[in-house]
């Protein structure tokens, strides 16, 4: 339950509170592709939400890695719900087919999302508000080191 609640929080820095989220948002920053994030569903207390980068190829734009998000906005966890079948990246690939097992799966899927959020916050990613917060925090942690 950890890396569902720590996948929550940094969640929220780069989208700030999920719960208000209702259409398409995309982070742009120097250094990496655009970022697009969109609300599949609401309901009460969760949130389906879509993130991924949008790739050009030939004739069609491909989304990858189209990691679909459920979000439990009363208990302050996010999971993983899906990803793409197809990857365009080596190492996504080998992961989408390692583990034979749900619970083994869900796990490495889950780090995925957690490794991922890193990398986007560490890389200035941020939607809105939720950029000058992820911003303020990775300062204060610089200022500390």
């Amino acid at each position: 339950m950890a890396l569902y609640e720590s996948n929550f929080i940094k969640l929220g820095m780069l989208v700030g509170d999920t719960g208000n989220v209702h259409d398409c948002l995309v982070s742009t920053t120097p250094g990496d592709c655009d970022l697009f994030l969109w609300v599949e569903s609401t309901a009460r207390y969760t949130q389906i939400l879509r993130m991924t980068y949008l790739f050009d190829e030939q004739d069609s734009v491909v989304a990858d890695p189209d990691l679909v998000i459920r979000v439990y906005l009363d208990a302050r966890m996010a999971e993983v719900a899906g990803w793409a079948e197809h990857h365009r990246h080596a190492m996504l690939k080998g992961l989408a087919n390692r583990f034979g097992r749900e619970l083994d799966r869900r796990w490495s899927n889950n780090m995925m999302l957690s490794k991922w959020l890193d990398y986007l916050i560490d890389a200035r990613h941020g939607f809105s508000s939720a950029s000058e917060r992820a911003e303020r925090v990775l300062r204060r942690e610089e200022h500390l080191a």
